[in-house]
């Protein structure tokens, strides 16, 4: 069990610089925001996802309701429950339900990668220690932004929050230009954005996102849905 454990520590280390760097824009976006140190820290270490925490942080800062959190998040996270139904078919039969409760939480698009890469069955002490140092560097990242945040001049602040930006934008870019399709759905997003952003003024940063995501995927579902042969390729 120890050396599992070990095992998932290790290969979490790379995530764990890359979260570091990510977090900080992150906590940094939240004292722009009127956040407290507390709370940013509070976020991170509740919600490992860093788009739906910066989505998140948007609508609390524009006094969104319940509701445009509730629907913001789900379809921002949708996907995680998607890799946990996947890497549920990897596990090894020792996960009984708290286990995969736990796990559940901490999955992450970069975790998700290494945990499915994994040739054996995934145990709970493998999981469990490439969870905690990813989540480590994401926490410890927020708390180190917030703080610097907090004491640097705004005009600092506001180039370092950027960051987060750069990062999403980085995540798009390589497969958009692989392939067309992507490159597609991203611009009908981006597009439909900033429409909603002069045209539609009265529709609050939550549900644009909402809007946005739910409109591109549509469209990318009906203009270039999934064959039967590359649903087969998938599947292998």
């Amino acid at each position: 069990m120890k050396k599992e454990f070990v095992k998932g520590m290790r290969h979490g280390v790379p995530i764990m610089l890359g979260y570091l760097s990510v977090s900080f824009g992150f906590g940094v976006l939240c004292i722009q925001q009127n956040l407290s140190i507390l709370a940013a820290v509070g976020i991170s270490v509740t919600n490992l996802t860093s788009a739906g925490q910066v989505a998140g942080v948007e609508i609390i800062a524009a006094g969104g309701s319940l509701l445009e959190m509730v629907l913001c998040q789900l379809v921002i996270n949708l996907r995680y429950s998607l890799m946990s139904l996947s890497l549920s078919q990897k596990l090894d039969p020792s996960f009984n339900i708290m286990h995969r409760l736990f796990v559940g939480f901490g999955v992450t698009d970069e975790i998700f990668a290494v945990a499915s890469s994994q040739a054996e069955p995934l145990k709970p002490s493998y999981m469990y220690g490439l969870i905690l140092t990813p989540f480590l560097g994401w926490s410890t990242g927020t708390l180190i932004g917030a703080i610097a945040g907090d004491i640097m001049p705004p005009m600092v602040t506001a180039a370092l929050s950027l960051m987060l930006y750069g990062m999403f934008i980085a995540i798009i870019l390589p497969p958009a230009k692989k392939d067309r399709k992507v490159l597609f759905v991203v611009l009908i997003a981006a597009a439909l954005s900033v429409v909603i952003r002069f045209c539609l003024p009265m529709i609050s940063g939550g549900f644009s996102v909402i809007i946005c995501a739910l409109v591109a995927s549509i469209v990318g579902a009906l203009f270039f849905p999934v064959s039967e042969r590359e649903r087969g390729e998938d599947d292998t």
